[in-house]
């Protein structure tokens, strides 16, 4: 910009407010910034000129200080969030004057305003406001304000980023002639110029609190807080202010706060352990506070790797320069992970998404300078922890740093401009002669670390126009030479951080200013500065304290390390008593030496220990703490409340409270009483010794005196505080004739739209015995009473129904006698008609074991101290002396009657202490008590069920076994069992025995005898019960008996000394279905003889039976119906015989079959085809095939049975089913179905489209073979295979013959065709009879003869061998060689006759009409099929 360009702009701003001074407005301010200059307005008054110097001080220091916090995002297009660079200035104005606004506010996107007055949104459409925006800057205008604009005027600037507000006050005062020329007009807003304000008390209390919050890295959290305000004043509400350990939050990116309409709530969108911390609420008023707390725990998230460490937090920016920053962070916690071994820093461009690592190795402390920053450039700072599982996740990364001079507005310069306007610029920019400058003074440390030191110093007087800019020498100890400080960025700040020292050890430095024009000299170099060493990670803290704070949470006190080496905090452990899981208590280093741990498990104990941290890492543990129990802490209790007064005397009152409403978590044992004239200060105790009921007669007092009580509750605490005084209570006697008041209104059974009340009766009862109550209600906040009882009850409490769920009521109650309705109680605490959540109801059942009476309940709710308590027509139960019992436990509680009788009827209702009023009911009528008596009666007086009456077994040996089974029996059963009326004596031989879990009862003879015949009897007798079964052995049930015993007792010795089985038949089938006999003999010997039979046949098995093993075994082939029947093996030698036998049919056999067909249902192949003459068939092959198994054909749905058309059957390798002479309609799915008791085996066929069209011509083709087959020539019998002959005799070689047509027979001789002569006849006798002759046979008619049989369906041909001999020779001996007939095949086509057509049947005729054959209507020529 040139330097006419910034005249004019001067001069219009002068013109500007040369204008705004004619009207007299001298609180407004015009900034404007444009290039290096900054350009402010002063009022012309003359009484402001005595302070020009100083506004311009002043105004530098704020230029400076705008200028500092764009230090942080110095770059537009780096700018995310909106940021207001000037903010809104509260004004003091008069009726009828304009005012101004204004504000600049930058962000990128450029934010929109809106403004707002008093927190409701500014209607600019009335005219009555002027909105303004330009470049950032803008304004609201009012143009002539009255008394209604008094108000608090806020600007909200926001984009996507984010939102920013600046807020001013606007006070408009009546104008008056002394202001005019008030000389306090240039005083800022804050200034004493207002009138005293009297602050109303606003009482805030809070309905809904936030608790303790438990989260993860990366999940969101939310605090919120509803509060009730008393008063409620629009213009005058309360500011929400939120903190995090005494830190102020406020909108950001990280934290978002919404306060209005009596609810405040703070939503932390994306937790970091940096958000852990204990958070504070407070709602701040011009008259007072009120606050409330909760800690807000952040774990760690899931690392990238397992067992790697968390992140760290708390990143800190501590210097920041032109190239470089120092960037500091906390350690994470490593309760559950390695060590640490080091950090990685990484940095990132504000605008970008390029995060770069700042170090090649990690870095062991949490300190670390970042060189290597481009100047005017913004950045962000993140750090990752390292140990030997992995890399952790990085922190949290810090809000933008800007790589700026700290220092360069130190440089600014003031220069008058025409008296009213001033110009700030730098004074590097004055221009002045060209000289080198001066030497730079007062060098020193600012911060001091292990390998940096931060230099400061004082800039020399310099007043030239060219630049300046500064070297640092360093010097080790006062030996070295001096050697300068190389840096890659001209030093132009007076404020440096020397990097690359030594630890531990001591170094000078100076400084030389320098410029175009030359290098000054040095300054005086400092004192030594010694860096510092490293000392190791603290000491372990002290000794660890834990005290109870509430039932879910301990506060953990402990002694600070005694090395604390830089301590940054400490983090906490806790454990389970008796475990050794250590998880972490905090996830942020605590600063402080007392914790409280939240979150913890009521009644559980827990202990403690602490580790110390520093920029190293983490101490050793702690000593554990002693193990605690998490309750709550003892504290005195709250007051007592609403004194009632009960009875009066005219010398003495009775006096009733409420007892406190928290009891401090001990029991209230002690009351203390105090009274007082009303209108006096002094209080008086009224008794010494402490009282423990809420029912108290003070006596001494004096007729017609006004008196006035308080009361106190005491607890193994101490002593609460006092009640509110009670009303004042005249000393008068009472002698109205009506009751006097009920007391101690408490509640129980809540339910949606009932309650039960109950009360103390009166203490004074008026001229006459009380006689019934009345129960009153009403709405709360209301006096409309309701009389819930039209009828007085007689008994002190009463179930109030009808009431609206959800609906707060108070109670109260009158007394009736003779007279009258008596005074009323007071009104009752108030209930809400609203059951408790997941409520239960008492149950009242008969023991089926004991004949108690039981009423049972489960508590919904159970707290730590919470107690069942049991009460009978509302009142207490504590006698217990008629078998009455209560047993708890858990959550369960029950009222047992052990002895009841006929008074115990009633209403008998439960509460549990501690819980938000859980309470149930149960009425018992006498009716209903009658019932439950008899069922009683008949439970513990019962006659034992029997399973089983009394019966007999014979044993082993011959021996006798009585036995019966009970229903149930207890271990204390008794029993007794009688012979003809004689006890039976279980000792030896004889026992006798019974089993609890079976309830059978038993009693075994040794030696069953004759003389035992008779009734045998037994007797039982098992608590109350009682059972008797008798058994009678006479006639041939003994003789059978007796029989059996002397065979067992017999059979005995025979197992015992000759050759027996061990294991009897049995039928075993395989997994290939085969099926075998097998048992197993013993006490063999070498000449021990084996044998099988069926049905008395013997039976030969193709391998003998293995007497070696002593496993015989019977294979049973191709098992069926067929090879069913009684099987019979023997073992044998000349000690003796035993025989076993088994019946394969019946059960036995079914059992087998149905293990065949599930072995087979398994193994079964899918169904194929199969063409035979006759038909089509489908074959299903598996393991084995029976006719027994339960298999079944089905053709779509429809189940086939076996006849002419369908022919099922199969081998032992498969089963079959055949459609015989298929038609069109026997298209379809064919299935076949096994089935065992188990499942069911199904396997299908579609036999329709190509499959059935192939498979019929299959048919047709197998059909006609078989045809022409059965019809063609054929040989039946007769012709020899060979014929010896003497010479000169006749052979006649004759056979029958057979075919349709009849056949045509040729013979040949050796191959060559016989013709007919007077040697050789041939003739065909009837078609049937064929025969060759041959006439005096010689010796050349030897030779081979074939005889061939043919039609047009094909023939056979036969070969003979004849041999001639001569006479006298000896007849040669002729072997025939065996040859099959030569089948003749047909002539091809084979042609088949053509079915006849039926005629019709006469109507008349009385014979049914004939069946047709399958699929023609005409009989088959094919032959029937042999069934």
């Amino acid at each position: 910009m040139s330097l006419q360009s910034k005249s004019q702009g001067v001069r219009v701003n002068i013109a500007t407010m040369s204008a705004w001074i004619r009207r007299g407005d001298y609180n407004h301010e015009f900034h404007h910034k444009q290039s290096q200059y900054v350009v402010k307005e002063y009022s012309r008054s003359e009484a402001m000129e005595e302070r020009y110097e100083h506004k311009t001080r002043a105004h530098i220091q704020e230029v400076v200080k705008s200028k500092l916090v764009d230090k942080y995002v110095h770059e537009e297009p780096m700018i995310r969030g909106p940021r207001f660079l000037v903010r809104l200035r509260s004004h003091t104005v008069f009726e009828n004057t304009p005012i101004k606004l204004f504000c600049t506010v930058e962000g990128f996107p450029m934010p929109v305003v809106k403004w707002y007055k008093d927190d409701m949104l500014l209607d600019v459409s009335s005219g009555k406001y002027l909105v303004g925006a330009k470049s950032g800057i803008h304004s609201l205008e009012i143009p002539r304000c009255t008394t209604d604009d008094t108000a608090q005027y806020t600007a909200v600037a926001g984009n996507i980023h984010g939102q920013a507000s600046s807020q001013a006050a606007v006070v408009v005062k009546r104008f008056r002639q002394e202001d005019e020329s008030c000389p306090y007009a240039w005083l800022p807003f804050t200034a004493a110029m207002l009138p005293k304000i009297q602050y109303t008390k606003i009482h805030i209390t809070f309905v809904e609190k936030f608790g303790p919050v438990f989260a993860t890295e990366g999940q969101s959290a939310t605090l919120s807080a509803s509060m009730i305000l008393n008063p409620n004043l629009a213009n005058l509400q309360p500011e929400a202010q939120w903190y995090r350990d005494d830190t102020r939050l406020f909108d950001s990116k990280w934290v978002k706060i919404e306060t209005g309409r009596g609810v405040t709530t703070l939503t932390l969108p994306n937790l970091y352990k940096d958000d852990e911390g204990l958070y504070t609420l407070r709602m701040v008023t011009k008259g007072g506070t009120a606050e409330h707390s909760a800690f807000v725990s952040v774990a760690d998230g899931p690392p990238p790797v397992p067992r790697a460490p968390g992140a760290p937090m708390d990143i800190k920016i501590h210097d920041a320069n032109r190239d470089y920053v120092i960037v500091s962070w906390k350690p994470p916690n490593t309760t559950t992970e390695g060590p640490i071994l080091g950090y990685f820093v990484d940095k990132c461009e504000v605008g970008t998404e390029n995060w770069t690592q700042c170090n090649d190795h990690p870095i062991k402390i949490c300190k670390y300078p970042v060189c290597g920053l481009f100047e005017g450039h913004s950045y962000h700072i993140r750090v990752r922890a390292v140990n030997s599982s992995g890399i952790s996740k990085p922190s949290r990364m810090s809000d933008p740093i800007a790589a700026l001079d700290p220092t360069e507005f130190e440089r600014l310069h003031a220069k008058k401009l025409g008296g009213r306007l001033d110009v700030i610029s730098y004074c590097d920019e004055v221009e002045a002669e060209g000289k080198p400058p001066g030497a730079p003074s007062g060098i020193n440390a600012s911060e001091i670390d292990r390998t940096y030191v931060v230099l400061n110093w004082k800039a020399p007087e310099y007043s030239s126009k060219a630049p300046m800019w500064y070297y640092i020498e360093k010097r080790l100890g006062d030996t070295g030479a001096w050697q300068r400080v190389n840096t890659q960025v001209p030093i132009r700040s007076p404020r440096y951080a020397v990097f690359d020292l030594a630890e531990g050890k001591l170094y000078k430095f100076r400084v030389l200013s320098a410029n175009i024009y030359g290098t000054s000299e040095p300054s005086e170099p400092t004192g030594p500065i010694e860096t510092l060493q490293l000392k190791g990670v603290p000491s372990a803290p002290g000794q660890v304290i834990a005290t109870r704070e509430t039932d879910t949470s301990v506060l953990i006190q402990w002694a600070p390390p005694k090395e604390p080496n830089n301590l940054i905090g400490y983090y906490i452990d806790q454990c389970v008593k008796g475990s050794k899981d250590w998880t972490s208590a905090n996830h942020k280093p605590h600063k402080n030496t007392r914790f409280v741990v939240s979150g913890l498990t009521t009644g559980e104990s827990y202990s403690f220990r602490v580790q110390a941290i520093n920029e190293l890492g983490l101490s050793d543990e702690s000593q554990e703490s002693a193990p605690l129990t998490v309750k709550a802490a003892l504290t005195t209790p709250s007051a007592p409340y609403n004194i009632a007064l009960l009875y009066c005397d005219g010398h003495s009152v009775v006096l009733n409270w409420k007892k406190p409403l928290h009891s401090g978590g001990a029991t209230i044992k002690e009351y203390y009483v105090d009274k007082r004239r009303s209108g006096t200060s002094m209080w008086r105790e009224v008794n010494i010794k402490p009282l423990t009921e809420r029912l108290y007669k003070v006596e001494g007092l004096t007729t017609g005196a006004v008196y006035q009580f308080q009361v106190y509750a005491a607890n193994l605490a101490g002593l609460g505080p006092a009640s509110e005084h009670s009303q004042d209570f005249t000393c008068e006697a009472w002698t109205m004739p009506e009751p006097g008041p009920a007391y101690d209104l408490t509640f129980c059974e809540v339910r949606d739209n009932s309650v039960v009340v109950e009360w103390e009766k009166p203490v004074y009862t008026g001229s006459g015995p009380i006689t019934g109550y009345h129960v009153e209600y009403a709405k709360k906040g209301t006096a409309d009473w309701t009389t819930a009882n039209t009828t007085a009850v007689s008994h002190c409490f009463h179930k109030v129904t009808g009431l609206e769920v959800g609906t707060t009521y108070v109670f109260r109650v009158r007394a009736v006698n003779a007279a009258g309705v008596g005074m009323a109680s007071l009104p009752s605490d108030p209930v809400t008609a609203k059951a408790v959540e997941g409520a239960q109801e008492v149950s009242c059942v008969v023991d089926k074991k004991s004949g108690d009476i039981v009423l049972s309940f489960e508590s919904c709710q159970m707290n730590v101290g919470s107690q069942f308590i049991w009460k009978k027509d509302y009142k207490e139960i504590t006698d217990f002396s008629k078998g009455v019992v209560i047993k708890s436990e858990g959550n369960q509680s029950k009222l047992i009657f052990q002895s009841p009788d006929k008074e115990d009827f009633g209403t008998f209702s439960v509460s549990v202490t501690n819980t938000e009023g859980v309470s149930s009911s149960y009425s018992i009528s006498a009716e209903e008590l009658a019932k439950m008596l008899a069922l009683s009666y008949d439970i513990r007086h019962p006659i034992i069920p029997l399973k089983s009456e009394l019966a007999y077994k014979i044993l082993e040996r011959g021996r006798m076994r009585f036995w019966l089974q009970a229903e149930e029996i207890s271990p204390k059963v008794t029993y007794k069992f009688f012979a003809n009326n004689k006890e039976l004596s279980g000792a030896d031989p004889n026992k006798m025995g019974h089993d609890v879990s079976t309830g059978i009862i038993e009693f075994i003879m040794d030696h069953f005898t004759v003389e035992n015949e008779g009734t045998f009897t037994c007797q039982i007798t098992d608590g109350g019960g009682k059972a008797q079964s008798s058994l009678v052995l006479i006639g041939d049930t003994f003789k059978a008996a007796l029989a059996e015993a002397d065979f067992q007792r017999r059979e005995y010795i025979r197992v015992k000394e000759g050759p027996h089985f061990s294991e009897f038949l049995s039928l075993q089938v395989g997994d290939d279905c085969s099926v075998t006999l097998v048992c197993k003999v013993a006490n063999l010997k070498k000449d021990s003889v084996f044998h099988w039979y069926r049905e008395d046949t013997e039976i030969i098995p193709d391998v003998k039976p293995d007497l070696g093993s002593g496993v015989c075994k019977l294979p049973i082939k191709q098992f069926s119906l067929k090879t069913a029947g009684i099987y019979r093996a023997t073992i044998s030698d000349d000690r003796g015989k035993d025989m076993s036998q088994i019946d394969i049919s019946g059960k036995v056999f079914d059992e087998a079959i149905n293990k065949i067909s599930q072995l087979a249902g398994a193994s079964a192949a899918e169904l194929v085809v199969n063409c035979t003459a006759t038909g089509i068939q489908l074959q299903c092959h598996m393991k084995y095939y029976t006719s027994e198994m339960d298999i079944t054909w089905y053709h779509s749905d429809a189940k086939l049975s076996n006849g002419d058309k369908i022919v099922i059957g199969g081998t032992p390798a498969m089963a079959t089913m055949e459609v015989v002479e298929p038609v069109d309609k026997d298209k379809g799915t064919y299935s076949i179905v096994i089935t065992d008791p188990e499942t069911l085996h199904k396997r299908s066929l579609d036999l329709s489209g190509d499959v059935y069209e192939k498979a019929y011509a299959e048919f047709q083709k197998l059909k006609a073979e078989a045809y022409a087959d059965k019809n063609r020539g054929k040989v039946v019998g007769g012709l020899p295979d060979c014929v010896t002959i003497m010479e000169k005799k006749t052979l006649s070689l004759t056979c029958t013959v057979c075919g349709d047509p009849k056949p045509q027979v040729s013979w040949l001789k050796n191959g060559t065709e016989v013709e007919p002569d007077d040697q050789y006849v041939v003739s065909l006798d009837q078609g049937r009879f064929a025969s060759l002759t041959i006439k005096g046979v010689s010796m050349e008619d030897s030779g081979r003869y074939t005889m061939i049989v043919q039609n047009k369906y094909g023939g056979e041909s036969v070969d003979i061998l004849v041999s001639v001999y001569r006479h006298g020779e000896k007849i040669p001996e002729v072997k025939p060689t065996l040859t099959p007939k030569t089948i003749i095949p047909p002539k091809l086509p084979i042609e088949m006759p053509q079915p006849k057509a039926q005629p019709a049947p006469s109507p008349a005729s009385p014979s049914p009409a004939p069946r047709a054959a399958p699929g023609r209507g005409v009989k088959s020529p094919t032959p029937s099929r042999r069934k």
